[in-house]
């Protein structure tokens, strides 16, 4: 029988689970959304195998989301530290050409 292969939750663990407050998971008991058992005078929720690997999957690609993101902030920061070096250079590179154009100083004559 499915009931046991998947997990009865306490209605903490599966708002945690979920991530939804514990008032609207009694909301979800009192309307008959999810599966429930009671067991001396507390509610558990089951939840379907396919539900927990759902979840698991949905968390490591949030994961994978994350680690990527992080790599990207770092290498947006490098190229940031790159490019304000090679400006740094331009404008020493345009300040020797200036130097460079100026003509030399005239020579009195006598």
């Amino acid at each position: 029988m499915e009931e046991n292969t998947g997990v009865w939750m306490s209605i903490l663990e599966y708002a945690s689970f979920k991530s939804i407050s514990i008032s609207t998971i009694r909301r979800y008991i009192k309307a008959g959304r999810v599966k429930t058992k009671k067991d001396d005078g507390k509610f558990y929720i089951y939840v379907s195998p396919e539900k927990i690997k759902d979840k698991n999957s949905k968390d490591e690609a949030h994961l994978r989301v994350q680690l990527e993101n992080e790599r990207l902030k770092m290498k947006i920061k490098s190229l940031e530290e790159e490019l304000n070096d090679m400006k740094m250079l331009v404008q020493i590179y345009e300040q020797n050409q200036h130097l460079q154009r100026q003509e030399p100083p005239e020579i009195p004559t006598m």
